[in-house]
């Protein structure tokens, strides 16, 4: 069951206080419906039942799905790569391959949603975009674009998609790639993360740890080069 909190909440607008539900954490599993409620930010929606204002509540909550295997922890904005919940690990001490990732923002966690119930790495399509979105940045001459997230999976048509936010106004390009890419990204992954792999806790793979693997992966290919040469 979701473990839900009633708190008053001071509206933005008017100052009014009015009671809303907070879930603290959600049972995707058990409570599936909860899960589109999620995708969709219904869930955390805010009315003000004195002047109609409406607005996203933000707080930490805690996404299980046990049929996928895999916990999300959504704090918003957490700048931390590993976090060890010591209550949470020994409630789940019994359960075993459960992927545990920190998400800091909405967006965020519900790509982590859509990788996982996909059936994909999350560490392997996060340098799949790292690598696409170079490919944008070049093709709009930027010197980077860092805000995206995979929005179409399709196996049968072995084509990936991402949606990135370019130029002053922020305005979405969806860029496809080939599942190629995304192949390779899971040899580097195998070679590069067995370390990150074995961390406990919930650790952040977003494109700050990509850059890393892929800069150590890289310069492991240049000193294989070098022996070789030599």
């Amino acid at each position: 069951m979701a473990n839900v909190v009633v708190k008053k909440i001071a509206c933005p607008k008017c100052s009014e206080c009015t009671e809303a539900k907070l879930y603290m954490s959600i049972n995707a599993t058990n409570e599936p419906t909860l899960r589109a409620d999620v995708m969709d930010e219904r869930l955390f929606k805010f009315r003000c039942t004195a002047c109609g204002h409406e607005a996203r509540l933000t707080y930490p909550v805690l996404y299980n799905d046990m049929k996928n295997r895999f916990m999300i922890y959504m704090i918003p904005e957490v700048d931390r790569f590993q976090l060890e919940d010591v209550e949470l690990e020994q409630k789940y001490e019994r359960l075993r391959g459960i992927r545990k990732r920190l998400a800091s923002d909405f967006n965020s966690f519900k790509e982590k949603v859509f990788i996982f119930e996909s059936g994909l790495d999350d560490m392997a399509v996060e340098i799949t975009k790292l690598v696409i979105s170079e490919m944008v940045a070049k093709k709009y001459g930027l010197s980077q674009v860092e805000e995206g997230y995979l929005s179409m999976y399709d196996r049968e048509k072995n084509t990936m998609g991402f949606t990135f936010f370019v130029g002053k106004e922020h305005e979405p390009y969806v860029q496809s790639a080939r599942l190629e890419i995304y192949g390779k990204a899971v040899t580097i992954v195998s070679e590069m993360a067995i370390k990150d792999r074995k961390l406990s806790g919930f650790i952040k793979i977003d494109r700050e740890w990509a850059q890393n693997v892929l800069y150590r992966y890289k310069r492991m290919k240049q000193l294989d080069k070098k022996a070789q040469e030599d």
